[in-house]
């Protein structure tokens, strides 16, 4: 094993174990337990990375051995090491999506994602902050709504790396921003990336899940 993925309980390190599953990489995980009090990652991360996040990968299939984070990078890493296996499809517009719902996850999903989550820790602090914050994350799951309903995958006709990046602030907008019945199309997609095989192995890899 060559890759080794230093995965975090609940955390956007599940998408990495999925997509190596998906890809037929092989692979070894060192998981970590959330502090019980703080949810924060344990200092034991921050001997692999200085900044103690997850996910990061370890490849040592290299010239030297490679220690990358960031989410994004790692899932182009990766897919570049497969050969461009699930990465951007030849069509014009269907690798366009695909760069875009690459970044998008990350860059514009997550931000609201998180400060909803800061929100609802704070209790009845954060109550007069709630309402308007999910008012403003529903337009972003109404145009994905609207872009899903059209296509079977985001960038379109077949299943790529973007459906990997998109699954986990899709996880998360279910359990607490608004991701309901009112969105038939983004639940239909959830469902049928979590019947996926490889989702399925990437799962029983990676321990417990909470979004699934």
């Amino acid at each position: 094993m060559t890759i080794t993925v230093h995965h975090l309980e609940n955390s956007r390190s599940q998408r990495i174990l999925w997509l190596l599953e998906e890809l037929g990489l092989d692979y070894a995980v060192r998981r970590y337990e959330r502090d019980k009090s703080t949810m924060l990652a344990p200092p034991e991360l921050k001997q692999v990375h200085p900044l103690g996040k997850s996910p990061v990968i370890v490849d040592e299939d290299a010239e030297r051995p490679r220690t990358l984070i960031e989410t994004g990078a790692i899932v182009e890493y990766l897919v570049a090491r497969a050969g461009g296996e699930l990465g951007a499809p030849s069509h014009v517009e269907e690798a366009l999506r695909y760069r875009q719902f690459l970044h998008y996850a990350e860059g514009s999903m997550m931000p609201p994602l998180l400060a909803i989550l800061v929100i609802d820790r704070l209790g009845m602090l954060g109550k007069p902050a709630r309402k308007p914050m999910l008012s403003m994350f529903a337009q972003h799951l109404e145009w994905l709504e609207g872009e899903i309903a059209g296509r079977p995958w985001f960038a379109g006709e077949s299943f790529t790396a973007a459906d990997v990046m998109m699954s986990f602030p899709l996880e998360a907008a279910r359990q607490r921003a608004g991701l309901d019945d009112r969105y038939p199309h983004l639940l239909a997609w959830l469902e049928k990336i979590h019947a996926r095989p490889a989702w399925q192995r990437a799962l029983d890899r990676g321990g417990d899940y909470a979004f699934a």
